[in-house]
């Protein structure tokens, strides 16, 4: 046990020691209730722009010390991780495993998306009025993303390759929307260690194991104050979204409430059957369990909307409540991070679909089988962090020939299913980190008991 500075424990600390601590899950879940309640009071009273310049700014510091750990993070779990592995040959199949599971979830999640949006018929449910209303809304809005789309559409075929491999390290950690760079570093240099014999190297592996050590704990410090950063970002969220009359967000929210469903059935399928119906053909671990464990990480996710910045807290929750060793979380969880993203691809099939029956067009079956192969490629290329998604769906609604100005019908919306999709986008990380290390044996007792 640890004691305070001065060795024995004084009769304060015994006392703090006996009590139980609320569960991080439940102080987030707090936090976030709260800030939706406290954003709803503020539009009603007209404190909008006080909370944006007085509230907002917690959740901001809160988001950015994520995102100021996260590349550091993916840099030095990794080489640990890679290092630890002692052969290549394990890392192989230990990438092949995890990028298949990952290819297979996106797939799922595509054709689970298509099958409910044409099951449900969302777009049928928009008037040509609130159509053309939406459009002039968020025309702005939709020509920009248009226009970002249509840079990365004009590049080669191999460009994605191309823009794995940085020419300057420090250059691509300075943005977090080139961590897949960084991944191919990490993962470049970890096999250069491996390929070392340990006496030459003891020195570097010492460093990025303390590295490592340092960040996990700088996750641990920035946590403490996790309800607080949820409860301004969501109060700042419905301040922003209602304006100064709640009552246009909440007409504005029922004209788009069955596609908004849609999705969020999508991806409720994806987290309650699909994952569990993994976890019940690959391993022995209880989904319950699962769930409970990697809940803090769920929540973090739904109030940033952001994969990346969430992921520091993945890691320390596969690891330190699921029992899946550093060697697996260090590679499985940045790549996810990354390449994996099954509710964004859900989220586009659903988009794709219903903008195309907003417009009258039927979408003939070969078409929605290049929105499969597309999405899949398009999510690959997602980076994580909030919005990345509504511009690869622009590159979707072109690969079958819809009008890109069609993504101003879904913009009101965007921002609450972003949060939606990024949950899943988190959660089928951690499914997968759990799967891998099942396959691998490299699944243990948890260091933390909640």
């Amino acid at each position: 046990m640890n004691y305070p500075v001065g060795g024995l424990p004084s009769p304060f600390y015994r006392v703090a020691m006996k009590k139980k601590k609320l569960a991080l899950h439940w102080q987030i879940i707090i936090g976030l209730v709260a800030g939706v309640l406290f954003g709803l009071l503020s539009s009603s009273l007209g404190w909008n722009s006080w909370v944006v310049d007085w509230v907002k700014p917690i959740g901001t510091i809160f988001v950015n010390l994520l995102k100021l750990i996260a590349m550091p993070l993916v840099l030095a779990s990794l080489v640990v991780g890679i290092a630890s592995l002692k052969d290549v040959s394990k890392l192989s199949r230990l990438g092949t495993k995890t990028i298949s599971l990952y290819l297979a979830t996106t797939v799922i999640a595509i054709t689970i998306g298509l099958v409910t949006v044409n099951l449900l018929q969302p777009g049928s449910y928009l008037s040509a009025q609130k159509r053309d209303e939406l459009k002039a809304r968020y025309a702005t809005e939709a020509a920009s993303k248009s226009e970002k789309a249509e840079l990365v559409t004009q590049t080669g075929p191999l460009q994605p390759l191309v823009d794995v491999v940085p020419d300057n390290l420090f250059k691509a950690m300075g943005d977090n929307i080139n961590m897949l760079q960084v991944v191919f570093f990490a993962v470049f240099f970890g096999i250069a260690l491996i390929l070392i014999p340990d006496e030459q190297t003891a020195g570097v592996r010492s460093f990025f194991e303390g590295a490592n050590h340092i960040i996990l704990k700088m996750v641990d410090l920035i946590m403490i104050g996790a309800p607080y950063g949820v409860f301004a970002l969501l109060a700042a969220l419905i301040a922003e979204f209602a304006g100064s009359n709640p009552a246009d967000a909440l007409e504005l929210l029922k004209a788009l409430s069955v596609y908004s469903l849609t999705v969020i059935i999508g991806l409720a399928t994806m987290i309650f059957i699909i994952y569990p119906l993994l976890f019940r053909i690959f391993t022995k671990f209880n989904y319950a369990r699962f769930f409970k464990g990697i809940g803090p990480a769920q929540l973090l996710a739904f109030s940033t909307s952001s994969s990346s910045a969430t992921l520091p807290v993945t890691m320390e929750r596969v690891e330190d409540h699921l029992g899946v060793s550093e060697e697996v979380s260090s590679f499985v969880l940045p790549l996810g991070a990354t390449v994996n993203m099954d509710g964004t691809s859900l989220y586009q099939a659903v988009a794709t679909v219903f903008i195309a029956q907003a417009f009258g067009t039927d979408l003939s079956l070969a078409q929605q089988l290049t929105i499969v192969l597309t999405a899949t490629l398009a999510s690959i290329g997602s980076a994580g962090v909030p919005g990345a998604g509504m511009v690869m769906l622009v590159i979707v609604l072109e690969s079958v020939g819809l009008d890109t100005a069609g993504i101003a019908l879904i913009v009101a919306v965007d921002r609450i299913l972003d949060m939606a999709r990024t949950v899943v986008n988190v959660t089928g990380d951690a499914a997968v980190a759990v799967i891998v290390a099942s396959s691998e044996g490299q699944l243990h007792e948890p260091k933390t008991e909640e």
